[in-house]
């Protein structure tokens, strides 16, 4: 049984990653299609709760911003979530941001989204960087 667990649990990482490399391609609907289950819901404060909601915003970044660029530094998985460490950035010359997504799994599907970000400034003190 724990066996599984764990098998399940890597292969949630591997979902999330591909959720991602699939939005950040921009091909949204092909990855909310594949890894998005029933029930989903996310806690981006600029956008309603739902699927469709968040989907469209997606898409619309895909259009505007054609050449994102988008690294997965790590990735962590705890019971049911996982955690997905990231580089964005809308194109190859911005600095971009490090954002971090969370899922929330359910029956190998992600019913719950949770992205954090914060820009990378052009100076900063810290010699030891973002990553």
């Amino acid at each position: 049984m724990k066996e599984r667990q764990q098998m399940n649990a890597h292969l949630n990482k591997e979902k999330a990653v591909s959720f991602l490399q699939l939005v950040a391609s921009g091909k949204v609907r092909e990855a909310f299609e594949r890894h998005v289950g029933p029930d989903f819901h996310h806690h981006n404060p600029y956008f309603r709760g739902d699927a469709e909601s968040l989907m469209v915003a997606m898409e619309e970044n895909a259009e505007k911003n054609p050449n994102k660029v988008f690294e997965v530094k790590r990735a962590i998985e705890e019971g049911e979530s996982v955690a997905v460490h990231s580089y964005v950035r809308q194109h190859p010359e911005d600095l971009g941001a490090v954002v971090i997504h969370i899922f929330r799994f359910q029956d190998d599907r992600i019913v719950e989204l949770w992205d954090v970000g914060q820009a990378i400034p052009e100076d900063s003190p810290n010699e030891n960087g973002f990553f």
